[in-house]
């Protein structure tokens, strides 16, 4: 049986709270608590008029043995805080289905226990047993987000479900970085009145600022998935919708938490890995070619709050692939990235509001100064990482991110030895604002001379409940690039739950080039504008929220001679209280093309500016049914006087926990003046879970405008926390060749990773 302390196996003791104190030091004082005061024993919950919850936490003399039973004696004689308040479907109101949470805390780990009372359990929604799928809000779950700083901006989300799921992300100024993992466990159990759980998180797995006791934010979630109910354990306003729980700013606190005195935080991840690959599209093609690779990661707690990372002869073999889709515009794609040793403290590097490196979007306009996939990758193939070093976490009020990074040659793709190097400071203001600088360079640049370089400052202000104001300045250097090469951006937005109100200016010059980052498009300027109406319908029993919207989006180019896109937009939206949702959208555009665009094989649109309009209606089926997804169809004209009719669907058929089939598709049929054409992307991921640590999936996807089929099977088994195996196939095939489908390319990787921890 796993136990908490070490995350090893021992008997189980007997269990008793005990009150200790740790002497702290005299320079380093408590702060405010931020809330009502601290309840008194027995009492373990004291809230205010507001409903913002303080939460007292316990030692224990003995670990805990993680089952998920909570048959302890401590459950018995500690009582757990209660009282959940609605977030939706009734703002305000008493959770129609009650829940206890329990912190408890020893020398080495933080325990956290819940038991969800259910007044029909049978009806429970469990499905996703994956970890870290996002499919699990679509669960009956529960989230403990813990501020560890105290500062309503950042935090830790712990997520579990019903299954034992376990899910963990990190939040950076109220955004989610949903790749972040770290080392906890936890168990759950189901029975005639619900489900329990428990938690253990050791405090080496944390970030804070100094040992001893401690006064952290925390907040807690549970989602009645089958009432599509969300309740929290300090309340939170329902115009934070889904994403409240991320907003430590409405988040409760937590006293009696001492943490261990300081002591070395060292970890150590070597790893092993052997491919052997064919590529038979490479400039000297090459079969069945062994590699085989040792390197390993080394991280360091500077302090509790900032780490160092150093990885050598890194090695990305366990990386899922990235999703093929259909683009009929003229801009590239946006892919997320998904590898480890770039993940943890992504969203420190985040600039100017843009989204994190794991937001995948190809509409914002927003450029994106720091983009790590610019690292490692080189026209969608892997490049040598050498070694590199990351400093990155919290000091006081300030948080501050540090990366240099050098690659090889790969001389198969043209890629040439780079060094990439990312400074990013940023500074709590206010209650929740902050003000930063990035600074970022690339040595040498993409077309082989000297050096890019590129730096901004950028201030995000929030104001009351829901008015966020920011923008930010940024400038890039080249030694070949001379002219206007800056970009600028300011904002605002209102986002209350009946009205909303979003105004945005941005600029970007016609030399802005950050080659360390991403930019959909340079020379233009934009202004954008977006109102809401969104009332909720309390007297319905079918519909939740009703939503209408419109936007106006004028974009022209940076000398304001040229208008580039003109899009008036409009939309009406239905929430149900089954947790479907549906929309119709309508747009009216304009786009002027500043050459020749081939936007297919032999399918030229010519230069010059052309009027469109399009209707989109879409309706999303939601997880607690066995077939669900996201299915959309879109009709209108398209370039002039062209047609476009589009289909798409993205699916989740759960045959079981441990069984799913997600299948996708993206078809495109369009006729324009200059030529005809199909674009059809199809696919489907298969996924097999045998249990919350190990996953076997495979995808295979046809793309027709490519004529290329692929094909991935991966096997992910995190053997012990941290430490995990990954087994990985790929091939790719030409659909169009004479024996189709041809072989282009095909891997096999092997990679063992062991988490050491001292």
């Amino acid at each position: 049986m796993l136990l908490a302390a070490g995350l090893v196996g021992a008997p189980r003791p007997a269990l008793a709270a005990q009150a200790t104190s740790i002497a702290r030091p005299e320079s380093a004082p408590l702060p405010p608590i931020d809330g009502p005061p601290a309840p008194v024993a027995p009492a373990t919950v004291n809230r205010d008029e507001n409903g913002r919850a303080t939460m007292r936490a316990f030692r224990i003399a003995t670990p805990l043995t993680l089952d998920g039973r909570l048959d302890e004696e401590v459950y018995e004689t500690v009582q757990g805080a209660g009282g959940f308040i609605q977030q939706v479907p009734a703002e305000g109101e008493q959770a129609t289905e009650p829940t206890e949470i329990w912190v408890m805390y020893d020398e080495e780990n933080l325990y956290i226990a819940a038991r969800c009372f259910d007044s029909q359990p049978a009806r429970e929604i469990a499905t996703e047993l994956r970890r870290d799928d996002s499919g699990l809000i679509q669960n009956e779950s529960l989230s403990v987000v813990l501020d560890t700083f105290y500062d309503r901006r950042n935090g830790f989300t712990f997520q579990t479900g019903p299954l034992g799921t376990l899910r963990d992300q990190s939040i950076v100024d109220s955004q989610l970085n949903s790749s972040w993992n770290t080392v906890w466990d936890t168990r759950s159990a189901r029975s005639d009145q619900g489900w329990t759980i428990e938690m253990v998180i050791p405090f080496k797995s944390l970030r804070y600022g100094t040992s001893g006791p401690q006064v952290w934010g925390i907040n807690v979630r549970r989602i009645v998935k089958w009432k599509n109910e969300n309740s929290y354990l300090s309340a939170v306003p329902a115009a934070y919708g889904q994403g409240a729980v991320n907003r430590m700013n409405a988040a409760g606190t937590l006293v009696g938490v001492e943490t261990p005195l300081q002591s070395k935080n060292l970890e150590l991840k070597p790893y092993v890995a052997a491919t052997l690959a064919t590529d038979r599209a490479a400039t000297v093609p090459y079969s069945n070619h062994l590699a085989k690779n040792v390197g390993f990661d080394f991280k360091y707690g500077i302090t509790r709050g900032l780490t160092a990372d150093i990885t050598a002869n890194t090695d990305f073999a366990q990386v899922e692939e990235d999703l093929q889709q259909v683009n009929l515009t003229r801009f590239s794609l946006f892919f997320p990235e998904k590898r480890e040793f770039f993940l943890e403290g992504q969203g420190i590097f985040a600039f100017g509001g843009a989204p994190l490196g794991t937001s995948s979007t190809t509409e914002r306009e927003i450029p994106v100064i720091f983009f790590s996939r610019q690292i490692g990758l080189s026209s969608g193939q892997t490049v040598p990482v050498v070694a590199g070093a990351r400093v990155a976490g919290q000091v006081g009020a300030y948080s501050i991110g540090a990366l240099n990074i050098q690659t090889d040659d790969k001389p198969s793709i043209g890629a040439t030895a780079t060094n990439f190097s990312v400074v990013r400071l940023k500074r709590n203001v206010f209650r929740r604002s902050t003000v930063g600088m990035i600074a970022t360079r690339r040595a040498p640049t993409i077309v082989g001379d000297d050096s890019n370089g590129a730096g901004g400052i950028d201030a995000n202000f929030g104001f009351f409940q829901n008015v966020s104001v920011g923008g930010f300045y940024a400038t890039t250097s080249s030694s070949v690039a001379d002219g206007n090469n800056d970009s600028y951006r300011g904002f605002f937005e209102y986002g209350g739950d009946r009205y909303g109100l979003e105004a945005e200016h941005l600029a970007i010059g016609p030399q802005f080039n950050p080659e360390v980052g991403y930019v959909r498009r340079t020379d233009f300027r934009r202004s954008f504008g977006r109102v809401r109406f969104s009332p909720r319908t309390p007297s319905s029993r079918l519909m939740r929220k009703l939503t209408w919207q419109a936007s106006f989006d004028y974009i022209e180019n940076a000398g304001r001679t040229l208008v580039q896109n003109r899009s008036a937009f409009g939309s009406f939206g239905i929430e149900f209280n089954s947790g479907d949702s549906l929309a119709v959208e309508y747009r009216g555009e304009y786009e002027y093309l500043p050459r020749n665009f081939t936007i297919a094989t032999g399918v030229v649109v010519p230069q010059g500016g052309y009027d469109y309009s399009n209707a989109r209606f879409t309706y999303n089926i939601g997880q607690q049914r066995r077939v669900s997804g996201r299915a959309a169809i879109t009709v209108g004209s398209f370039y002039g006087d062209g047609t476009k009719t589009e289909a798409s669907y993205d699916g989740y058929i759960g045959l079981s926990p441990h069984f799913a089939i997600e299948p996708t598709m993206s078809l495109a049929w369009v006729d324009l003046p200059y030529g005809q054409f199909t674009a059809r992307v199809l696919g489907a991921r298969t996924i097999i879970t045998p249990n919350a640590r190990m996953v076997v999936s495979s995808l295979v996807q046809f793309n027709a405008a490519t004529h290329s089929l692929t094909s991935s099977a991966r096997l992910r088994w995190e053997y012990r926390p941290g430490s995990e195996l990954f087994l990985v196939y790929s091939d790719g095939r030409d659909t169009l060749a004479p024996d189709a489908p041809r072989l282009v390319n095909r891997s096999l990787a092997l990679k063992i990773t062991r988490l050491l921890r001292f």
